[in-house]
Protein backbone atom coordinates (compact mmCIF):
# COMPACT_ATOMS: atom_id res chain seq x y z
CA UNK A 1 0.00 0.00 0.00
CA UNK A 2 1.51 3.32 -1.09
CA UNK A 3 1.59 6.16 1.37
CA UNK A 4 -0.93 8.94 0.69
CA UNK A 5 1.55 11.66 -0.35
CA UNK A 6 3.41 9.35 -2.71
CA UNK A 7 0.16 8.18 -4.30
CA UNK A 8 -0.88 11.78 -4.86
CA UNK A 9 2.47 12.55 -6.50
CA UNK A 10 2.27 9.50 -8.76
CA UNK A 11 -1.22 10.52 -9.90
CA UNK A 12 0.19 13.93 -10.82
CA UNK A 13 2.99 12.27 -12.82
CA UNK A 14 0.44 10.01 -14.49
CA UNK A 15 -1.70 12.96 -15.55
CA UNK A 16 1.35 14.85 -16.84
CA UNK A 17 2.37 11.87 -18.97
CA UNK A 18 -1.05 11.43 -20.59
CA UNK A 19 -1.17 15.19 -21.23
CA UNK A 20 2.21 15.02 -23.01
CA UNK A 21 0.97 12.00 -24.98
CA UNK A 22 -2.04 13.92 -26.34
CA UNK A 23 0.12 16.98 -27.07
CA UNK A 24 2.63 15.01 -29.15
CA UNK A 25 -0.16 13.24 -31.02
CA UNK A 26 -1.82 16.57 -31.90
CA UNK A 27 1.51 18.00 -33.04
CA UNK A 28 2.22 14.95 -35.21
CA UNK A 29 -0.88 15.81 -37.25
CA UNK A 30 0.43 19.27 -38.23
CA UNK A 31 4.10 18.40 -38.75
CA UNK A 32 5.89 17.29 -41.89
CA UNK A 33 6.52 13.62 -42.66
CA UNK A 34 10.12 13.80 -41.44
CA UNK A 35 9.03 14.97 -37.97
CA UNK A 36 5.78 13.00 -37.70
CA UNK A 37 7.40 9.64 -36.92
CA UNK A 38 9.57 11.12 -34.15
CA UNK A 39 6.59 12.87 -32.56
CA UNK A 40 4.55 9.65 -32.60
CA UNK A 41 7.52 7.83 -31.06
CA UNK A 42 7.67 10.45 -28.28
CA UNK A 43 3.90 10.14 -27.76
CA UNK A 44 4.12 6.36 -27.44
CA UNK A 45 6.93 6.73 -24.91
CA UNK A 46 4.80 9.12 -22.81
CA UNK A 47 1.89 6.68 -22.98
CA UNK A 48 4.11 3.85 -21.72
CA UNK A 49 5.04 6.09 -18.78
CA UNK A 50 1.34 6.69 -18.14
CA UNK A 51 0.82 2.91 -17.99
CA UNK A 52 3.82 2.58 -15.67
CA UNK A 53 2.28 4.96 -13.12
CA UNK A 54 -1.16 3.42 -13.60
CA UNK A 55 0.05 0.11 -12.19
CA UNK A 56 0.72 1.91 -8.90
CA UNK A 57 -2.25 4.31 -8.81
CA UNK A 58 -4.75 1.67 -10.02
CA UNK A 59 -6.84 4.32 -11.78
CA UNK A 60 -7.28 6.12 -15.10
CA UNK A 61 -6.34 9.81 -15.36
CA UNK A 62 -7.67 12.39 -17.81
CA UNK A 63 -5.23 14.77 -19.54
CA UNK A 64 -4.91 18.42 -18.64
CA UNK A 65 -6.71 19.67 -21.76
CA UNK A 66 -5.82 23.32 -21.17
CA UNK A 67 -2.10 22.54 -20.97
CA UNK A 68 -2.20 20.21 -23.98
CA UNK A 69 -3.96 22.86 -26.11
CA UNK A 70 -1.62 25.59 -24.85
CA UNK A 71 1.42 23.53 -25.90
CA UNK A 72 -0.23 22.73 -29.23
CA UNK A 73 -1.03 26.35 -30.09
CA UNK A 74 2.41 27.50 -28.91
CA UNK A 75 4.07 25.04 -31.31
CA UNK A 76 1.64 25.81 -34.13
CA UNK A 77 1.97 29.60 -34.04
CA UNK A 78 5.51 30.11 -32.67
CA UNK A 79 7.17 27.16 -34.37
CA UNK A 80 7.47 23.48 -33.60
CA UNK A 81 11.02 23.85 -32.26
CA UNK A 82 9.97 26.58 -29.81
CA UNK A 83 6.94 24.58 -28.65
CA UNK A 84 8.91 21.36 -28.13
CA UNK A 85 11.77 23.10 -26.34
CA UNK A 86 9.28 24.84 -24.04
CA UNK A 87 7.74 21.43 -23.28
CA UNK A 88 11.19 19.99 -22.61
CA UNK A 89 11.81 22.70 -20.00
CA UNK A 90 8.76 21.35 -18.18
CA UNK A 91 10.04 17.78 -18.54
CA UNK A 92 13.35 18.80 -16.97
CA UNK A 93 11.40 19.77 -13.86
CA UNK A 94 9.62 16.41 -14.02
CA UNK A 95 13.00 14.66 -14.07
CA UNK A 96 13.95 16.42 -10.84
CA UNK A 97 10.67 15.27 -9.28
CA UNK A 98 11.29 11.70 -10.43
CA UNK A 99 14.77 11.77 -8.87
CA UNK A 100 13.26 12.88 -5.56
CA UNK A 101 11.40 9.55 -5.21
CA UNK A 102 14.08 7.34 -6.75
CA UNK A 103 14.97 5.76 -3.40
CA UNK A 104 11.33 5.08 -2.56
CA UNK A 105 10.48 3.78 -6.03
CA UNK A 106 13.66 2.52 -7.80
CA UNK A 107 11.60 1.31 -10.78
CA UNK A 108 11.10 4.94 -11.83
CA UNK A 109 14.69 4.91 -13.12
CA UNK A 110 13.38 3.53 -16.44
CA UNK A 111 11.02 6.49 -16.87
CA UNK A 112 13.77 8.90 -15.88
CA UNK A 113 16.12 7.46 -18.51
CA UNK A 114 13.43 7.78 -21.20
CA UNK A 115 12.81 11.42 -20.28
CA UNK A 116 16.53 12.19 -20.55
CA UNK A 117 16.61 10.56 -23.99
CA UNK A 118 13.67 12.75 -25.06
CA UNK A 119 15.95 15.78 -24.95
CA UNK A 120 18.28 14.18 -27.51
CA UNK A 121 15.34 13.23 -29.76
CA UNK A 122 13.89 16.75 -29.64
CA UNK A 123 17.22 18.47 -30.31
CA UNK A 124 17.76 16.28 -33.39
CA UNK A 125 14.12 16.42 -34.44
CA UNK A 126 13.90 19.16 -36.98
CA UNK A 127 15.37 22.01 -38.96
CA UNK A 128 12.78 24.76 -39.08
CA UNK A 129 12.99 27.61 -41.54
CA UNK A 130 12.58 30.11 -38.70
CA UNK A 131 15.73 28.78 -37.05
CA UNK A 132 17.75 28.42 -40.26
CA UNK A 133 17.17 32.13 -40.88
CA UNK A 134 17.38 33.25 -37.25
CA UNK A 135 20.72 34.98 -37.93
CA UNK A 136 19.02 37.04 -40.67
CA UNK A 137 16.17 37.93 -38.31
CA UNK A 138 18.67 38.92 -35.59
CA UNK A 139 20.54 41.10 -38.10
CA UNK A 140 17.36 42.97 -39.09
CA UNK A 141 16.18 43.30 -35.49
CA UNK A 142 19.50 44.40 -34.03
CA UNK A 143 20.15 47.02 -36.67
CA UNK A 144 16.61 48.42 -36.53
CA UNK A 145 16.64 48.66 -32.74
CA UNK A 146 20.10 50.18 -32.45
CA UNK A 147 20.01 52.47 -35.48
CA UNK A 148 16.43 53.69 -35.26
CA UNK A 149 16.20 54.20 -31.50
CA UNK A 150 19.37 56.28 -31.89
CA UNK A 151 18.04 58.17 -34.89
CA UNK A 152 14.65 58.88 -33.26
CA UNK A 153 16.36 60.13 -30.10
CA UNK A 154 18.49 62.52 -32.18
CA UNK A 155 15.50 63.65 -34.26
CA UNK A 156 13.43 64.25 -31.13
CA UNK A 157 15.67 67.03 -29.87
CA UNK A 158 16.67 68.36 -33.29
CA UNK A 159 13.16 68.52 -34.81
CA UNK A 160 10.82 68.70 -31.79
CA UNK A 161 7.72 67.81 -33.86
CA UNK A 162 6.17 64.34 -33.60
CA UNK A 163 4.82 64.14 -37.16
CA UNK A 164 8.05 65.40 -38.71
CA UNK A 165 10.05 62.97 -36.55
CA UNK A 166 7.74 60.12 -37.64
CA UNK A 167 8.13 61.10 -41.32
CA UNK A 168 11.93 61.29 -41.15
CA UNK A 169 12.05 58.11 -39.05
CA UNK A 170 9.97 56.17 -41.58
CA UNK A 171 12.05 57.42 -44.53
CA UNK A 172 15.24 56.48 -42.68
CA UNK A 173 13.84 53.12 -41.62
CA UNK A 174 12.48 52.09 -45.03
CA UNK A 175 15.70 53.10 -46.77
CA UNK A 176 17.76 51.22 -44.17
CA UNK A 177 15.56 48.09 -44.45
CA UNK A 178 16.15 47.96 -48.22
CA UNK A 179 19.86 48.49 -47.67
CA UNK A 180 20.05 45.77 -44.99
CA UNK A 181 18.06 43.35 -47.15
CA UNK A 182 20.45 43.90 -50.06
CA UNK A 183 23.49 43.49 -47.77
CA UNK A 184 22.14 40.21 -46.37
CA UNK A 185 21.41 38.98 -49.90
CA UNK A 186 25.03 39.55 -50.94
CA UNK A 187 26.38 38.21 -47.63
CA UNK A 188 24.37 34.96 -47.64
CA UNK A 189 25.07 34.48 -51.35
CA UNK A 190 28.80 34.44 -50.63
CA UNK A 191 28.46 31.89 -47.77
CA UNK A 192 29.59 28.38 -48.58
CA UNK A 193 28.04 25.20 -47.13
CA UNK A 194 24.94 27.07 -45.95
CA UNK A 195 21.32 25.85 -46.02
CA UNK A 196 20.14 29.43 -46.52
CA UNK A 197 18.35 30.60 -49.63
CA UNK A 198 19.92 34.05 -50.13
CA UNK A 199 16.67 35.60 -51.39
CA UNK A 200 14.75 34.38 -48.34
CA UNK A 201 17.56 35.54 -46.05
CA UNK A 202 17.27 39.04 -47.56
CA UNK A 203 13.47 39.00 -47.14
CA UNK A 204 13.70 37.89 -43.48
CA UNK A 205 16.21 40.67 -42.73
CA UNK A 206 14.29 43.39 -44.59
CA UNK A 207 10.84 42.45 -43.27
CA UNK A 208 12.10 42.12 -39.68
CA UNK A 209 13.75 45.54 -39.99
CA UNK A 210 10.66 47.30 -41.36
CA UNK A 211 8.30 45.68 -38.80
CA UNK A 212 10.59 46.83 -36.00
CA UNK A 213 10.76 50.33 -37.52
CA UNK A 214 6.93 50.48 -37.66
CA UNK A 215 6.62 49.61 -33.96
CA UNK A 216 9.29 52.12 -32.92
CA UNK A 217 7.82 54.99 -34.98
CA UNK A 218 4.21 54.25 -33.93
CA UNK A 219 4.23 56.47 -30.75
CA UNK A 220 5.18 59.50 -32.87
CA UNK A 221 2.36 58.74 -35.34
CA UNK A 222 -0.21 58.40 -32.55
CA UNK A 223 -0.01 62.09 -31.62
CA UNK A 224 2.05 61.96 -28.42
CA UNK A 225 4.40 64.84 -27.66
CA UNK A 226 7.95 64.22 -28.94
CA UNK A 227 9.47 63.41 -25.55
CA UNK A 228 6.56 61.22 -24.44
CA UNK A 229 6.73 59.41 -27.79
CA UNK A 230 10.48 58.88 -27.35
CA UNK A 231 9.97 57.32 -23.91
CA UNK A 232 7.28 55.02 -25.34
CA UNK A 233 9.60 54.11 -28.23
CA UNK A 234 12.38 53.15 -25.82
CA UNK A 235 9.92 51.08 -23.76
CA UNK A 236 8.74 49.37 -26.97
CA UNK A 237 12.36 48.63 -27.90
CA UNK A 238 13.00 46.98 -24.52
CA UNK A 239 9.79 44.93 -24.88
CA UNK A 240 10.80 43.75 -28.38
CA UNK A 241 14.26 42.81 -27.08
CA UNK A 242 12.69 40.87 -24.19
CA UNK A 243 10.21 38.91 -26.34
CA UNK A 244 12.68 38.11 -29.10
CA UNK A 245 15.47 37.02 -26.77
CA UNK A 246 13.08 34.82 -24.80
CA UNK A 247 12.06 33.13 -28.06
CA UNK A 248 15.67 32.62 -29.17
CA UNK A 249 16.75 31.43 -25.70
CA UNK A 250 14.03 28.75 -25.62
CA UNK A 251 14.36 27.68 -29.27
CA UNK A 252 18.17 27.56 -29.46
CA UNK A 253 19.28 27.20 -25.84
CA UNK A 254 21.17 30.54 -25.90
CA UNK A 255 21.64 32.61 -22.75
CA UNK A 256 18.62 34.90 -22.26
CA UNK A 257 20.09 37.29 -19.67
CA UNK A 258 23.35 37.91 -21.50
CA UNK A 259 21.69 38.66 -24.85
CA UNK A 260 18.87 40.71 -23.32
CA UNK A 261 21.12 43.02 -21.31
CA UNK A 262 23.62 43.31 -24.16
CA UNK A 263 20.98 44.39 -26.70
CA UNK A 264 19.23 46.68 -24.19
CA UNK A 265 22.52 48.38 -23.24
CA UNK A 266 23.46 48.93 -26.89
CA UNK A 267 20.03 50.27 -27.90
CA UNK A 268 19.66 52.64 -24.96
CA UNK A 269 23.34 53.62 -25.08
CA UNK A 270 23.17 54.56 -28.77
CA UNK A 271 19.87 56.40 -28.16
CA UNK A 272 21.49 58.47 -25.38
CA UNK A 273 24.53 59.33 -27.53
CA UNK A 274 22.30 60.24 -30.48
CA UNK A 275 20.19 62.49 -28.25
CA UNK A 276 23.39 64.32 -27.25
CA UNK A 277 24.43 64.55 -30.92
CA UNK A 278 21.00 66.08 -31.68
CA UNK A 279 21.58 68.73 -29.03
CA UNK A 280 25.09 69.43 -30.35
CA UNK A 281 24.07 69.66 -34.04
CA UNK A 282 21.13 71.95 -33.24
CA UNK A 283 23.41 74.19 -31.21
CA UNK A 284 26.25 74.27 -33.78
CA UNK A 285 23.89 75.06 -36.67
CA UNK A 286 22.09 77.66 -34.56
CA UNK A 287 18.65 76.21 -35.26
CA UNK A 288 15.97 77.35 -32.82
Amino acid sequence: MLEKNLLKLLKKFQRDEITEYHTYMMLSKISGENNKDVLIKLAESEHSHYEFFKQYTKCEMKPNCFRAKKNYFMAKYFGLTFGLKAMELGEQKAQENYKSILKTLPEIQRVLKDEENHEIDVVDLLKEEKLIYVSSIILGLNDALIELTGALAGYTFALDNSKVIAMVGLITGIAASLSMGASEYLSSKSEKNSDKNHKRAAIYTGVTYILTVSLLVAPFLLGFSPYTALILTLMTAIFIIFVFNYYVAVATGASFKKRFFEMTFLSLGIATLSFIVGIAVKSILGID
